[in-house]
């Protein structure tokens, strides 16, 4: 039983959780390094606190999941099966009783809960999120290695986007050149849909690329993130195309200040409300607070969004292991928008800037 699991099923035992059902694409990989999108069909993988566990998965993917190296049982099951009987028939192999059983409430849908609870009618459901978040905030030396490297493909990709930028070449085109050379490098996955905004869109911070042509004067923003063996990088860079308005160098400068104050600050001890407050309060004492929207970051791994959210009102305490990004940003609506984003990891004295690329403002 490898290290994770171990871990997790002594909180098992300590809860008197008589067995674990997960189903999400993340945390089924966390547990057994198989890591598949299975779309409508079933994936779980079925923990107890003395039993070994084991996996489910369509019957087409048994193979893969050998290959990516769990050990211990897999079931796989057509289509025309119900995998839920599957399941139910090795849980009671495994447990005389079934009283607790702990779940991802927020990824289990309501008509897998329904069918989770006809079989076992008399169970009482914990959720298991609490736990599991805890376990994947803090990494391991394997997975700040593969962390490093989706950051280096990262910083790569900026690289190549920034290259692309002339007068009239789109946003999609940017994006275009930016997947291709990482498919070059084997990257089969982006960590989210690839952002390249120009102008005022930048000023929308969930903006969508399109068709909008890059012009002089404007910045340029790229936000984006490759997914390396299963683990996610995440970077912002805003880049200058020609001359640039000097109260938008300023909104710039305000930014790259507040972000760069937030990466020195981030050490073990300080709490994730102060690292946000770090930031916040550079932009609002340049004047600029009601256009930073959102807030600091959040945490990095398997998901390109976890756990925890850098917030201001979040009193967790940074540990080391802790990987998470920093971006602050100002959107002032129909005008300009800068955000500068760094993915970092907590060390023993204080913090790993994982993306490299240059944040002093870049004219091309």
């Amino acid at each position: 039983m490898n290290t994770r699991i171990d871990q997790f099923a002594h909180w098992l035992n300590e809860q008197s959780i008589d067995t674990a059902i997960l189903t999400s694409t993340e945390n089924v990989f966390y547990f057994s390094k198989f890591y598949s999108d299975p779309h409508e069909r079933l994936l779980a993988i079925v923990l107890f606190p003395n039993a070994e566990p084991f996996l489910v998965c369509p019957q087409m993917e048994v193979e893969t999941a050998k290959q990516a190296g769990f050990e211990q049982t897999i079931i796989g099951y057509s289509d025309t099966e119900d995998p839920w009987d599957k399941i139910k028939k090795e849980i009671n192999n495994r447990t005389n009783t079934v009283h607790k059983i702990a779940i991802e409430k927020s990824h289990m849908n309501v008509e897998r809960f329904e069918t989770l609870l006809k079989a076992f009618p008399s169970a009482k459901f914990i959720q298991a999120e609490e736990k599991l978040n805890s376990l994947r905030m803090i990494k391991d030396a394997d997975e700040l290695q593969k962390l490093r490297r989706a950051c280096e493909l990262a910083d790569f990709a900026i690289e190549v986007g920034v290259n692309e930028i002339k007068e009239g070449v789109t946003e999609l085109s940017v994006v275009a050149a930016i997947e291709y050379e990482l498919k070059k490098k084997g990257i089969e996955q982006m960590s989210f849909a690839t952002t390249v905004l120009t102008g005022p869109k930048a000023a929308s911070p969930h903006g969508s690329p399109d068709l909008t042509k890059i012009k002089k004067g404007d910045f340029v923003l790229f936000d984006l993130g490759v997914i390396y063996e299963g683990y996610c990088s995440d970077i912002t860079r805003t880049i200058a195309f020609g001359d640039i308005d000097k109260e938008n160098i300023l909104v710039y400068e305000t930014v790259r200040k507040a972000q760069e104050a937030a990466v020195l600050a981030s050490k073990p001890g300080i709490t994730c409300s102060e690292l946000d407050l770090t930031a916040r309060r550079v932009i609002a004492e340049a004047g600029y607070g009601e256009y930073f929207t959102h807030r600091l970051g959040h945490g990095l791994g398997i998901s390109v969004h976890e756990y925890p959210s850098v917030t201001e009102t979040n009193e967790l305490v940074l540990l080391e292991g802790m990987v998470y990004t920093i971006e602050p940003g100002i959107y002032i609506p129909g005008k300009v928008g800068v955000r500068i984003e760094d993915s970092v990891a907590v060390t023993k004295n204080g913090v790993e800037v994982l993306t490299k690329y240059p944040k002093a403002l870049q004219f091309v």
